[in-house]
């Protein structure tokens, strides 16, 4: 089987590169058994807004990400971290470059698109156009345009009836809708009159055969001066949704030289961040920048608490963040910020602590509690581990995804996955 991912984020480099890297696993999960996968790719990182030197003055560069996975990286406007408008350039410049790479491959069997951003929809409307009757399944790893929306990343009125324009368009143009979540999956039945025979729940999960449990005393303790002091480490974006600034603020209550907390990510507001923490004079906050994956597999071991925050906006209470199965496949204790589906998987894995997003006060008292109880944090690491061993295995999940492309997505590939259609 061909399949094709228009992924504007796939990430540069697999596991050695810096980043999520979800569909990087799910693309070599599907090669390996035997499937022949080509991904739209896009040339800017999503945390960083950098280009790298070899994508710079060229449209469409091709790349072999591993035997049975050919990545097109499609040009991506570096204006994408500098303005509002200069993000919304970056998605449209990314429709129009895959447009033109998609005239260098064959029909696949399959298309997926996998959003944010929405405009990924775009490509596929286009590619369905080319390819006329070619299954479409659209992926939704966040509720855009609602969430853009809430954390005022999407504004004025006519802007946002175009978001919610656009979505209607990608549900419509859809054979299949994949969420990652149970709450988003609720939310397509009851809102998005997404039809329940063309919906799945396939969600985010843990790659087990790169995060492990590992020694905590190793390489990262020294090389940031850590030593023996209790390490709190936060992975991931650094923008306005992440709202990370709840976490420097908790690390203001650490008076003594007992702590460590480390930003391993970056992003929009790191600047920022640094900003404050200069401002506050705090020598127990470290940003390390964006690190490779196989480098943040020791950096989660080298913790004894891991963090995952949100704003505290409606639509965060329905994401799973990926950090969350990385942490348990770690072994470590998650410290969550985050309400709703993200609190209940913590709940009832009994791998952590839920604190009421923004509420540094309260995120400080519960990183105190548990820097005086390491029997708690060793027994919480276990759990997670137990946990998404049985629940969360990602090739496992990417065997029921190409289960469900066979007996679900192919033979009805001429069907919408909205109702009445």
């Amino acid at each position: 089987m061909h399949i094709l991912l228009v992924h504007q984020y796939f990430l540069v480099g697999g596991t050695s590169g810096a980043g999520g890297s979800r569909w990087n696993q799910m693309a070599r999960y599907f090669a390996d058994r035997g499937h022949e996968v080509s991904v739209l790719a896009g040339t800017v990182h999503y945390a960083t807004g950098c280009k790298l030197p070899q994508y710079k003055g060229r449209l469409v560069t091709r790349e072999e990400e591993g035997p049975g996975v050919t990545v097109y990286r499609c040009h991506v406007s570096e204006s994408y971290n500098r303005s509002y408008l200069g993000r919304m350039w970056a998605y449209i410049s990314f429709a129009l470059s895959t447009l033109y790479a998609s005239l260098r491959f064959k029909r696949p069997d399959v298309m997926i698109c996998t959003s944010p951003p929405l405009t990924v929809g775009l490509t596929g409307w286009a590619i369905r156009r080319r390819f006329r009757r070619l299954p479409m399944i659209f992926e939704v790893r966040d509720l855009w345009p609602e969430s853009a929306i809430e954390t005022g990343v999407l504004k004025g009125r006519q802007l946002i009836r175009l978001g919610f324009a656009l979505e209607r368009l990608c549900y419509r143009e859809s054979t299949w809708i994949n969420v990652l979540t149970p709450a988003f999956y609720d939310v397509m039945l009851e809102r998005k009159s997404i039809r329940r025979d063309r919906l799945s729940m396939l969600p985010n999960a843990a790659d087990l055969d790169i995060f492990k449990p590992g020694p905590r005393d190793n390489w990262v303790r020294e090389k940031y001066a850590v030593g023996d002091r209790f390490l709190v480490i936060y992975t991931g974006g650094i923008g306005v949704a992440n709202h990370v600034i709840q976490f420097v603020e908790a690390a203001r209550a650490f008076a003594d030289d007992t702590a460590r907390f480390m930003i391993v990510g970056d992003g929009m507001q790191r600047k920022m961040l640094e900003d404050r923490v200069r401002e506050w004079g705090l020598t127990n906050v470290i940003f390390t920048g964006m690190r490779p994956k196989v480098e943040v597999v020791d950096i989660c071991a080298a913790a004894d608490v891991c963090c995952a925050v949100l704003k505290k906006v409606e639509t965060f209470k329905t994401v799973y963040p990926n950090k969350l199965f990385d942490y348990m496949a770690a072994a470590r204790p998650s410290v969550v910020a985050i309400d709703g589906v993200a609190r209940k998987l913590v709940e009832d894995a009994d791998c952590g602590v839920f604190v009421e997003p923004e509420n540094s006060d309260e995120l400080a008292r519960v990183f105190k509690d548990l820097q005086k109880d390491p029997r708690r944090r060793k027994q919480m690491g276990e759990n997670g581990l137990r946990y998404v061993r049985e629940h969360f295995d990602r090739s496992r999940i990417a065997a029921r995804y190409i289960q469900m492309i066979s007996d679900e997505v192919l033979p009805h590939g001429h069907l919408s996955a909205v109702k009445g259609r």
